[in-house]
């Protein structure tokens, strides 16, 4: 596929997601939330110490503008450094346009632009299409360059592909989880990888293997905790806490091996790509973590 061609298949898509209509979050335009997390990294690859730690608190904005769009933005603030100066800098870590949109409860599309996580920029499009209540099949591609302000300005041009695909399986009688996928990740490696999710009331934990042909066999673990309060009010303007910490495990200590940068500053395993009253299948059928005291039922 030349580059012309490429052009005009994403024009295309973003005229479908322009006007396509979205019904989900439409009680909420308008709405900005303004949040603040916290970030646990660490590594113990030294012999003179058992590990260091970096530790950043992740302030961050919503709006919700209607009919899917939203726009979000998010900063990086140290409290802690082992890491060295490259660490050091508050600075702007995400500030993405997305737009979500969804057919018939079965096919549903995001597309967003801007910077990502993980010292990304540019544009991102994932979708997943509901087969059954067990079964969802999803995808994922982006046009990425490199772009960081931890020293300095620098940045590449956009000129790298993504492109995973998958499938989800989930066990409703026993709110767990498979989640196979593959494809070419952000540093040009080619792999997969099977992730096993258990879902409790607030929490998921997750156990995963994956291989990389730049890397190899490596393996983990996640969990994502919704933070509380789980019952809250809407106003105009919300001030709260991030909507969940989320902390990976990776027992070979490859930081680059199958990595996929974020599009969201509070995207997760857990909650997905999707708004969640859109997007009924799995886990999202369950109690929601969050509920709004305000709205009427």
């Amino acid at each position: 596929m030349n580059a012309l061609n490429r052009k005009y298949i994403g024009l295309l898509l973003l005229v479908l997601l322009v006007f396509s209509p979205m019904k989900a979050q439409n009680y909420r335009t308008g709405q900005v939330d303004i949040f603040c997390g916290a970030e646990l990294n660490y590594r113990d690859i030294f012999h003179n110490k058992a590990y260091e730690f970096l530790i950043n608190l992740t302030p961050g904005i919503k709006w919700y503008m209607g009919k899917g769009w939203q726009a979000a933005a998010q900063a990086y603030v140290p409290v802690y450094n082992d890491y060295g100066d490259y660490y050091k800098r508050v600075r702007l870590n995400m500030a993405v346009l997305s737009k979500e949109t969804y057919w018939k409860d079965r096919w549903f599309l995001k597309a967003s632009g801007g910077l990502f996580g993980d010292e990304r920029y540019g544009l991102d499009l994932k979708g997943m299409y509901i087969v059954n209540d067990w079964l969802a099949l999803e995808a994922q591609a982006g046009w990425t360059g490199f772009c960081s302000m931890a020293n300095g300005w620098r940045a590449s041009t956009p000129e790298r592909w993504t492109a995973l695909a998958g499938a989800d399986v989930y066990l409703n009688r026993y709110d767990t989880q498979f989640r196979l996928r593959g494809g070419r990740y952000v540093y040009k490696d080619y792999g997969v990888q099977l992730e096993i999710l258990k879902h409790f009331k607030h929490c998921t934990v997750t156990v995963y293997g994956e291989y990389s042909d730049l890397w190899g066999k490596n393996g983990g673990f996640k969990f994502v905790m919704m933070i509380p309060p789980y019952k809250r009010k809407y106003r105009k303007v919300n001030v709260r806490p991030a909507s969940n910490f989320r902390f990976t495990n990776n027992f070979m200590a490859y930081p680059y091996s199958n990595l996929m940068y974020t599009t969201d500053p509070e995207e997760n395993e857990r909650e997905g790509w999707f708004d969640r009253e859109a997007f009924q299948w799995g886990v999202n059928r369950k109690t929601q973590d969050f509920t709004d005291k305000t709205k009427q039922p």
